[in-house]
């Protein structure tokens, strides 16, 4: 039993590691803008059973449960959680934040995500030089918007239509309509790094509407969303993993003390 102590244990150490390293990469992206907290799953291993529930034993008396040393916890996945984050305002008219379910969508380059388009909530917007809607990292956002080279300012209503004033304008002119994405297992999405998701089998495919429309979110110019990740429940989480951790390579030493002491026995 000693042996089997042991491997169940570092098991343990191992799931705490990287319940860690998923830990420290929330608190690392807590001023990360619409970033969503990650949380690793575990479950635990195989058990070896020493006696089944409903056996008999040697007086004929049936068990009424089973005899079981489990073999210790394994990762089963780590989750990304969707909920929303706190819209901060900035002021700036491209800034454009997220209240509720959707992604923008954006069309990346070959060499990034596969190529074809990926899905963010990072609303840090940008025109670039060909007046082309774009992200922080200038990929187009999807539908094209073309912004034309003189207006005076940029106004996006909360169902996406962009429009802009012109010099000597009073009217707004009408620019483009931005539209949300969504997933019917947004969780299935695979992150890229750079605010990006890309879809996968496990997703789905993407439905896209207006936003407000279909259960979509609505847009807030001037503001944008802030990480998911609470300070304080990451702290603890760490404390109690970092504990766990400990027990575990206690369990390792109070095992290797018992089987050093086996190994010491004399008839």
């Amino acid at each position: 039993m000693g042996l089997t102590a042991l491997f169940s244990a570092a098991t343990g150490m191992k799931a705490q590691d990287t319940n860690i390293d998923v830990i420290a990469n929330n608190i690392a992206n807590v001023n990360t803008t619409a970033f969503k907290r990650v949380r690793a799953n575990f479950q635990d291993l195989l058990y070896q059973r020493l006696s089944p529930a409903g056996s008999v034993d040697s007086s004929s008396n049936q068990v009424p449960s089973e005899t079981v040393v489990g073999l210790g916890v394994q990762l089963v996945n780590t989750q990304r959680e969707f909920t929303q984050g706190r819209l901060e305002m900035t002021g700036r008219e491209l800034d454009i934040a997220i209240e509720g379910k959707g992604f923008f969508q954006v069309l990346l380059p070959e060499d990034v995500g596969r190529g074809g388009l990926g899905y963010t909530r990072d609303g840090n917007f940008y025109i670039d030089a060909d007046g082309q809607l774009v992200t922080a990292q200038g990929y187009r956002v999807v539908p094209n918007i073309n912004f034309p080279d003189n207006f005076t300012s940029i106004a996006i209503s909360k169902d996406g239509t962009i429009s802009v004033q012109r010099p000597g304008d009073t009217a707004m002119d009408t620019l483009g309509q931005l539209n949300l994405a969504s997933f019917i297992n947004q969780e299935g999405l695979e992150s890229i790094g750079s605010n990006l998701y890309i879809e996968t089998d496990a997703s789905g495919g993407p439905l896209t509407a207006i936003p407000g429309a279909d259960g979509l979110g609505l847009l807030n110019q001037g503001h944008l969303e802030n990480s998911n990740v609470d300070l304080v429940e990451e702290l603890v989480a760490m404390i109690r993993a970092q504990r766990a951790f400990e027990f575990n390579s206690e369990s390792i030493k109070t095992a290797d003390e018992m089987l050093r002491v086996l190994g010491t026995l004399r008839r």
